[in-house]
């Protein structure tokens, strides 16, 4: 039972890829970092997926998956902590859904829906996009997002020209590997 100023663990998902530079190791040192921290600790790994680009369609496939972590960090400052580790991995914010060497994204968060500014929880576009919702089924099919499971939502989405890139889901705890 947590003392009177410790926040309990909560439970967050986050969505990960890049498709520029080494997105694997990036998405490898980001869960690293996260797992790392004392106020995180990473949970479950989805396998990694080579998905086709989305919106911006003229780059390279992208490398995508999914983790489910327990934090005593309140969502805008999980944000926070990811949008560091970007930065920190060489992520420039340069065209909407264009080329990144990392791109973590908050999707949901235990018990929570927010509408601000720097964050809305859900993610607003989760449920469209079949690289967010597949690797995020791996890991969390019965989580409810806007009033269906992942499992349900997953159905719905188009998974043309994906492809499991790395099965498992210990690849982020492993030594560097390219796919």
């Amino acid at each position: 039972m947590p003392g009177r100023n410790e926040r309990p663990m909560r439970r967050a998902w986050l969505g990960l890829g890049g498709n520029i530079g080494e997105p694997l190791a990036a998405m490898r040192t980001a869960l690293q970092q996260i797992d790392g921290r004392a106020d995180a600790a990473v949970d479950r790994v989805s396998p990694v997926y080579r998905t086709p680009p989305w919106g911006l369609l003229d780059q390279p496939a992208f490398l995508n998956a999914a983790a489910g972590i327990r934090t005593k960090l309140e969502p805008e400052a999980l944000l926070g902590v990811v949008l560091q580790i970007e930065l920190g991995l060489k992520r420039v914010r340069g065209e909407r859904w264009g080329p990144r060497t990392i791109d973590i994204d908050v999707l949901a968060y235990e018990g929570i829906e927010a509408n601000s500014e720097r964050l809305t929880l859900p993610h607003p576009r989760m449920t469209e996009r079949a690289f967010v919702m597949v690797p995020l089924a791996d890991i969390a099919p019965d989580l409810v997002v806007s009033g269906k499971s992942v499992r349900q939502w997953v159905s719905t989405t188009d998974r043309s020209g994906m492809e499991t890139a790395l099965p498992g889901t210990n690849w982020w705890r492993q030594e560097r590997r390219r796919v």
